[in-house]
Parts: structure tokens; C-alpha cells; sequence
């Protein structure tokens, strides 16, 4: 067996349709994966669901949205009654503004808490025992795999953003260390059910408008990384791939800097 193919697997992934989301879907699609895709605009979904379907990709398709408390329960029954197993899940989704010290409100944050807080714990816990059976039965255990970013590591540099306005608030990173440190939590209380933990923390990987748009904003992020260059979405799908895996079946409670050396300077 091809230790980093999905086989069959069900994979939940939320922000499906987003920049990154889309990258993730095709890559676990082609590992063998059954993607339960989730997003709030169904028509971005049918339009992944069929590119998936022309590769061969098998995909459930789900709308609703992550902060809405009846949305994530009835997502965890239909995946348990219409697929009957639930393999990994894969905490995505995120929208939020920019923003600074001076602009951001309290409602920024909970907007932000919802997202990278609540709903990630909320689908682990409404999904848990589906997660153990998984766990009992699946080479290399159920999985989870939390998207953070290097800004729930290290602080962003105002000289890079200046008036851009694409500025990283301060509700962003500090909600997405949040999600590091919960992905440690969760992955030591469930390691004795065979659940594996896991995030990764994308660095710059901003979309192709970006650079046609802002070339010097873009040029000041590529300048930062060791690598000298911006990512490309694929290289967050791989890794998450990766995780899912039963490759990664000795790997729990792990962040993984997926960003070009940014966080290692």
C-alpha cells in the first residue's frame, strides 16, 4: 500500500472554495480521498465538485457555515448517515478584514474566534466518535489537521504592509495561535484513541491579483523569505496531504511551518 493515498477515506474540508481550499481539495481528490467539501457559497461548490468529478475525484458537497452552531451538527449527521465513516478532518476555513491596532473592534475577534477557535473544536468533539472508529481501524489513525498561519508564530512587520491595506490585524494571529495551542491540546487527550493532531502554518501565499495589483507589496513579502519567493497553493496541499496520512502515522501535536524559512529568520 502507497502510504500517503487516502484511499476511500472521508475527509471533511472547510473553506473549500478559498484560495488555498481548492488546492487541498484536488490534492486529496487525486491521493484517492471521498472530500466532503464545505463552504457557504454553493455555487463556488458545485463548480469544485465538477472540476473534481472530471478527474475521477469522489465528493460530497455540504453548505453551510463553520460559526453556525446547527450548521456544524447537521454536517457531522449527514456525513454519519449518508457516508457512515469519518476518516479526517481538515479546519480551514477563515474570513475576516485587515485591519490595525486602531481600527479592529471586539467583534472582530469573535468573528475571528468563531472561526479559528469554536468551529475547529466543535467539529472534533461532534465528530469524535467517528474519529475513533476510524482511529481503531485506519492505518496511521484518524486525523486532524488544523490550518494556522505564521502569524499565530511571529508578529507581522508594519514595514512590509505600510499603506497596502492588505495590513494582518491583530484578531487574525492571535486567534491562529490560539488553534496551534489547541491543536497540542487536542492532540495529546486523543492520542490514546488513535486521533493524530496536527497544523500546519502557511506563510505568504497571496493570491496571483496581488502581484498584478500591488507589485510592491508583493515584492516586499518575496523579499522577506529566505527562499525569495511567495508560495504557491499547492505547497499547503501537499503537506496537508501528508499529515492525513498514514506516512504521518507517528506525527501528532505538530505545527508545521509551511512558509519559506519566514518564521526561521
Amino acid at each position: 500500500m502507497n502510504r500517503f493515498e487516502l484511499n476511500d477515506d472521508v475527509v471533511l474540508l472547510t473553506g473549500a472554495t478559498g484560495h488555498l481550499g481548492q488546492a487541498i481539495a484536488h490534492v486529496l481528490a487525486h491521493a484517492g480521498a471521498h472530500v466532503v467539501l464545505c463552504g457557504r457559497d454553493e455555487e463556488k461548490l458545485i463548480q469544485l465538485e465538477r472540476s473534481l468529478q472530471k478527474v475521477g475525484g469522489h465528493v460530497t458537497r455540504l453548505v453551510f457555515d463553520v460559526r453556525d452552531e446547527q450548521g456544524r451538527r447537521d454536517a457531522i449527521g449527514v456525513i454519519e448517515k449518508r457516508l457512515g465513516r469519518l476518516d479526517g478532518i481538515v479546519n480551514n476555513a477563515y474570513a475576516g478584514k485587515t485591519g490595525s491596532i486602531k481600527s479592529s473592534t471586539v467583534a472582530d475577534f469573535e468573528n475571528a474566534t468563531a472561526f479559528n477557535l469554536s468551529a475547529p473544536f466543535d467539529l472534533v468533539q461532534r465528530a469524535l466518535p467517528l474519529l475513533q472508529e476510524s482511529g481503531s481501524r485506519r492505518a496511521g489513525g484518524a486525523s486532524v489537521v488544523n490550518v494556522a498561519s505564521m502569524y499565530g508564530m511571529v508578529s507581522p512587520n508594519p514595514d512590509i504592509y505600510l499603506d497596502s491595506g492588505a495590513n494582518n490585524p491583530p484578531f487574525y494571529g492571535a486567534t491562529k495561535a490560539g488553534l496551534i495551542q489547541l491543536t497540542r491540546y487536542l492532540a495529546c487527550h486523543l492520542a490514546e484513541s488513535n486521533i493524530r493532531v496536527n497544523s500546519i502554518s502557511p506563510g505568504p501565499f497571496p493570491s496571483q491579483g496581488i502581484k498584478q495589483t500591488q507589485p510592491e507589496f508583493h515584492e516586499r513579502l518575496r523579499a522577506k523569505v529566505p527562499m525569495k519567493r511567495i508560495g504557491i497553493a499547492s505547497e499547503v496541499a501537499d503537506p496537508v496531504l501528508f499529515l492525513l496520512s498514514a506516512g504521518a502515522s507517528y506525527i501528532t501535536g505538530v505545527n508545521l511551518p509551511v512558509d519559506g524559512g519566514w518564521t526561521a529568520w
